[in-house]
């Protein structure tokens, strides 16, 4: 487990803004099974309204942003997920349900990726 950051002048002292991003967070699991890929996303306090997912150009977007009126609170979620086969973007399912958004991307038939094989200098 990371050691938070010390805070900085603009932090005030508080652990907050230090710990907004950082990179070992558990909010979400991603697994390939059956010949799609599943995305759980823990999104407690959201409603369905308040969520968008979208698929462009291989990179999925979750974004979600929710108002608190009477407790004067405002939440923002924002994560793109990049993925290792073509997807069949046709197929794309989304659920919300308990606070969990679970996403199924179908891999295409023709889905693994190909690329170019970069050198590596030594």
């Amino acid at each position: 487990m990371a050691l938070p950051r010390p805070a900085t002048t603009w932090t005030g002292g508080f652990d907050l803004p230090s710990r907004l991003f950082e990179a070992d967070s558990t909010d979400y699991e991603l697994y390939e099974q059956d010949d799609e890929f599943v995305l759980t996303v823990e999104l407690p306090g959201f409603d369905p309204a308040e969520l968008t997912v979208s698929w462009d150009d291989g990179v999925l977007n979750v974004a979600g942003e929710h108002a608190d009126e009477t407790r004067g609170v405002r939440r923002t979620y924002h994560r793109r997920f990049q993925f290792p086969k073509r997807v069949d973007d046709e197929d794309i399912d989304a659920e919300y349900k308990n606070g969990i958004l679970t996403v199924t991307l179908p891999v295409a038939i023709d889905g693994a990726t190909t690329g170019t094989e970069i050198e590596i200098d030594h």
